[in-house]
Parts: structure tokens; C-alpha cells; sequence
């Protein structure tokens, strides 16, 4: 188990980049949340295993149809094991 925190940027708060994100997390099993940030930015922390980790990283690099993202910055960590599920942080 590895934990993951993404801050992606570029176009992705208004385009349903939170619910692409959701649903690809939940297809691979992972557990964390995603969120809007004031900047513009969104947040990504999963935990799960490392090859569906990066499967979740490239599925962040397309994201959703209106999404254009221009950079992701990948942090690595121990997972923290606290999430039951993956969600939509407010």
C-alpha cells in the first residue's frame, strides 16, 4: 500500500474533473478523496496499490473530455490508511 497526493493544474474546476476522478478511483479500488482548492487547482490523495496508483495518475494526465491539464505534481507518502472509500471532498 502507497499513498499519493496530486495537485493537478491547468483547466479543471468547472468541467467534472472531481467526478471523472471519483469514478476511475473507485474502478481501481483506491480509497482517498479529491477536491476543488481556492487556486483553481484540484487535489488528489489515494491510497492503494502502486500499479493502480499510476494507472490513476495517467487517467488524471487525459481527464475528462472539457479538462485540459497542463501539470501534475505527484507526491509520494505512507498511506495513512484512514479512508473507507474514495469521495468528493467540499
Amino acid at each position: 500500500m502507497k499513498q499519493i497526493r496530486l495537485i493537478i493544474k491547468g483547466r479543471v474546476q468547472g468541467v467534472f474533473y472531481r467526478e471523472f476522478t471519483m469514478k476511475a478511483a473507485r474502478k481501481l479500488g483506491l480509497t482517498g478523496f479529491v477536491r476543488n482548492l481556492s487556486d483553481g487547482t484540484v487535489e488528489v490523495v489515494a491510497e492503494g496499490e502502486e500499479q493502480d496508483l499510476k494507472r490513476l495518475i495517467s487517467e488524471c494526465k487525459k481527464g475528462p473530455l472539457l479538462a485540459h491539464v497542463e501539470n501534475i505534481d505527484v507526491k509520494y507518502g505512507k498511506p495513512e490508511e484512514e479512508f473507507d472509500n474514495f469521495y468528493i471532498r467540499p
